[in-house]
């Protein structure tokens, strides 16, 4: 497609930038959609990936056809196979009628599956069948009916790891991934964000009938430097928030500031001093690879004193089976099991423990346990403001709070 026709679906979705990447996956989705092969949308949350299957239906032959989207997330484990294929009278208890199911309904027309990571495995049995016959059987019937349906789903979740992990079925992937679009995060998209910050402090200076705030060039770099781990969701509230309490309607860096987290105040690769880049998925991810690194340098150091004390002890010393270290008072951390603190008097005569204090190491479980409670204590209670705090679905948070007994 020429820039022209891109830019044209763009103004139509309402989609704003400039980015090559974006361009790309505008152009694949348009090409595709004539077609019925099902395609596969990955992307950080938070990137704007729901328009693609919209504009994918819009431009298919059954844009006439329904157009049906569901947060696979969002349903609980033990109605999301009711919910797709529908059910019997009676299959269940509260099945007070017959239900028909997002696949009876969306039949003739397209269904987008959003966060089709998190579906449990037997519905991704159910779901690979319609894949791959058109055909489905509802919940507590045993006939099997058809459906005639374009299958558009999306995920922030690295399926290749979720197969390995045993969480994901790898023939349904190949089913989904025929044709894959990728969606680039916002800090990969460049002078893209000072126009999306542009276009939502317009919409909010309308919708609250102020003018519009402006950012200087300062801001404007600081902008472009954020990591946004939220991506355009972020930038969108954090402009909401600008646009009604500051009085000054030009925002300075330091203005910009004190809206902008300070642990991702620059690009994440930045934050751990590596030249390494890396992409994290989520704030949990980051605390378990700070975590790991950690580890890393401890059991390093462990080592090192380890040789320099086998250089330096004396016979005595290295006779005895324990390892004592050179100093008034050494750290011997351990993961994941209780690490001891010993403190030694040493001499040339002899080395002598005088006192040992435990100290409690936390596994990464116990750490991520430790997260979703303090999450749920400051949303009060509420499991789905609690999910949309830890960046999770509602029912991977459900199947957290049963694991870690947190009911």
């Amino acid at each position: 497609m020429t820039k022209a026709e891109i830019q044209q679906v763009k103004l139509r979705f309402g989609i704003i930038g400039a980015n090559e990447a974006l361009a790309r996956a505008i152009d694949v989705a348009i090409q595709v959609a004539p077609t019925d092969l099902s395609v596969l949308i990955t992307g950080e949350s938070g990137v704007g990936k729901e328009s693609f299957p919209q504009i994918i239906h819009q431009y298919s032959r059954r844009k006439h056809g329904k157009y049906i989207a569901v947060n696979c997330g969002a349903i609980p484990e033990g109605t999301i196979d009711s919910e797709l294929f529908g059910h019997e009278k009676g299959a269940f208890t509260g099945a007070i009628s017959e239900r028909k199911g997002y696949f009876g309904e969306a039949n003739g027309g397209t269904i987008f599956l959003d966060e089709v990571g998190e579906l449990p495995l037997p519905t991704q049995a159910r779901l690979l069948r319609v894949l791959e016959s058109g055909e489905f059987i509802k919940v507590g019937s045993s006939k099997v009916e058809k459906t005639d349906v374009r299958i558009v789903a999306a995920t922030n979740v690295n399926l290749t790891k979720a197969i390995s992990d045993g969480r994901f079925r790898e023939d349904l992937y190949y089913r989904l991934n025929t044709i894959p679009i990728q969606v680039p995060a916002l800090r990969e998209r460049g002078e893209d964000v000072v126009l999306l910050f542009r276009k939502f402090a317009s919409d909010f200076a309308e919708k609250y009938r102020m003018p519009a705030i402006q950012l200087t060039d300062d801001a404007k770099e600081m902008l472009m430097r954020f990591a946004w781990p939220g991506n355009v969701r972020q930038l969108k509230n954090i402009t909401e928030q600008i646009s009604i309490i500051e009085t000054n309607r030009e925002v300075t860096s330091d203005i910009l500031r004190n809206y902008l987290p300070a642990q991702a105040a620059q690009k994440l690769p930045m934050i751990f001093g590596s030249k390494e880049t890396k992409s994290f998925e989520s704030e949990r991810e980051i605390l378990y690879q700070v975590l790991f690194d950690m580890r890393k340098d401890v059991t390093e150091l462990k080592k090192l004193v380890h040789e320099i004390m086998t250089d330096h002890s004396s016979p005595h010393v290295a006779s005895t089976p324990q390892t004592y270290y050179p100093s008034t008072t050494a750290v011997v951390p351990t993961t994941p099991k209780p690490s001891a603190v010993i403190e030694v008097s040493h001499s040339d005569d002899d080395i002598q423990d005088t006192e040992e204090y435990i100290e409690e190491t936390l596994s990464l479980d116990e750490v991520e346990k430790e997260v979703i409670k303090k999450a749920l204590e400051r949303n009060h209670g509420k499991r789905k403001a609690a999910a949309n705090d830890l960046n999770i679905s509602e029912r991977t948070l459900y199947r957290k709070i049963k694991e870690y007994d947190l009911e």
